[in-house]
């Protein structure tokens, strides 16, 4: 009898809630067995994988808040993790986890995007590499190795035997910065459990609203300042080390109001509830805006990036084109001005629903590892 693969799970780390860390969530419940890999693993951060077998090594010692400091070191250790009782490893990874070798079987990297502080989001990283005082510190040594990173960023991307990835315009920076051909599996959402919220929604109440983690490349800032400048009402739930910052460009204004992280079945009535979900960061997708459009919520996206592959401009949203706040603040007053049928809006979710990644993975996985070494 042929006996099923032996399949590990790794993940570049875990130490908050996101979308990377959602679809990691739907490969072990696929793969219930598999051990997941990782640089570093905090369980009050992220209770998802309490009946996981997640395993850290050396790198757990290091603080969380250094983790953007320490992208050589993880370079190592993944590179140096031995895989080889392993059939299949599948890494999902937006930075240093596709260094992990499958030498006696086959690597499949779902990879978000190439590692952003490298390639694509360069210069905004060197802007603001999130440090605060520290940052011409850090933005001076970065720019001294930024190069011998690059290189073995790109030839690590150059072992995976195949790539995964979440929209076009991921597929499209893996061309460009690895060379490299990718099958789009769009992240899996529950539609299912944010259409309940937009069924048993009454009314459409005044206040636009965001659930972004709380990280400087989000631009959330945006958000706050383009309400300010058109007066409407803003609900920012989540956190993140932007918090403080946001607070204080909000200034107590009494029409932004900022609400923690919170279990989806809560944050799925105040999506259903808003007039519309503003979206104002570059993502190669984004797994938060089509949660809003399963509850019927319209998004205000920025015309860039994953946000393409779902957002039908006037249809179930609004497209602005440039981040700044003028070109975000114009968008909401254009908004104001349409109309939406929310109904239709939720619709649009459908093609995004957990089961269809389910299958599509599997029916990818499977054909991969037919292929085993």
């Amino acid at each position: 009898m042929k006996t099923a693969p032996k399949v590990a799970l790794v993940c570049d780390w875990l130490t908050s809630v996101g979308g990377g860390e959602k679809v990691l969530l739907a490969f072990h419940e696929m793969f219930k067995d598999a051990p997941i890999y990782t640089s570093k693993y905090n369980k009050k951060k992220i209770d998802w994988f309490k009946d996981a077998d997640v395993r850290t090594g050396w790198l757990q010692i290091f603080p969380t808040c250094l983790r953007r400091l320490v992208g050589p070191l993880r370079q190592r250790y993944f590179k140096h993790l031995d895989l080889s009782e392993y059939d299949i490893v599948i890494s999902v990874t937006g930075a240093e986890a596709k260094f992990v070798q499958a030498k006696n079987g086959v690597h499949i990297c779902y990879c978000h995007v190439p590692t952003q502080y490298y390639w694509g989001m360069y210069d905004d990283y060197v802007k603001n590499p999130g440090f605060g005082i520290l940052n011409p510190v850090v933005r001076f040594f970065f720019k001294l190795m930024v190069k011998p990173l690059r290189k073995a960023d790109y030839k690590a991307a150059q072992k995976p035997d195949y790539y995964l990835t979440i929209s076009e315009h991921a597929k499209a920076q893996i061309k460009k910065y690895y060379g490299r051909e990718s099958t789009i599996i769009a992240p899996g959402v529950e539609v299912d459990a944010f259409k309940t919220a937009f069924e048993k929604n009454e009314r459409v109440e005044d206040y636009f609203i965001t659930t972004s983690r709380q990280v400087n490349w989000k631009r959330l800032d945006l958000a706050v300042k383009a309400c300010q400048k058109t007066g409407n009402r803003l609900l920012l739930i989540g956190t993140g080390p932007e918090h403080q910052k946001l607070a204080k460009i909000a200034g107590g204004s009494e029409n932004i109001k900022f609400l923690p992280t919170m279990r989806k079945e809560k944050l799925a009535k105040y999506l259903a509830a808003a007039k519309g979900y503003l979206f104002p960061s570059l993502e190669p997708f984004g797994i938060a805006p089509v949660e809003a459009l399963a509850t019927g919520c319209p998004v205000i996206a920025f015309g860039e990036g994953g946000a393409l592959d779902y957002i039908k401009d006037k249809e179930n949203g609004l497209l602005f084109k440039e981040q700044t706040v003028d070109s975000l603040a114009s968008a909401i007053n254009k908004f104001e001005s349409l109309k939406f049928d929310r109904n239709k809006i939720s619709r649009s979710a459908d093609g995004f629903a957990m089961e269809r990644f389910n299958k599509e993975a599997a029916d990818f996985i499977k054909h991969a590892g037919k292929a085993l070494k």
